[in-house]
């Protein structure tokens, strides 16, 4: 199986972020996970990344997908 890099941006209190990295362990994919509540450089790579203040922002092989999107996520690992 391809190895692929995986960011998932999220906080201790995003349930949508909890499904997307609930979603990537079901697929076997492994991820780094970045708390941008506790990390302040991090938020701001995030939003820099992205565009976006709200997370989840998952950032597969140098895409970013913002929200829980499903679909983006299996596009993106299929690549």
């Amino acid at each position: 199986m391809k190895q692929h890099k995986v960011k998932v941006y999220s906080t201790s209190s995003c349930p949508w972020c909890v499904k997307v990295k609930d979603f990537l362990k079901e697929k076997g994919v492994k991820f780094e996970d970045i708390n941008v509540g506790a990390d302040r450089k991090a938020a701001e790579e995030m939003v820099k990344k992205s565009g976006q203040m709200g997370v989840p922002v998952t950032e597969i092989n140098g895409k970013i997908i913002v929200g829980y999107d499903k679909e983006a996520i299996e596009k993106a690992l299929a690549g």
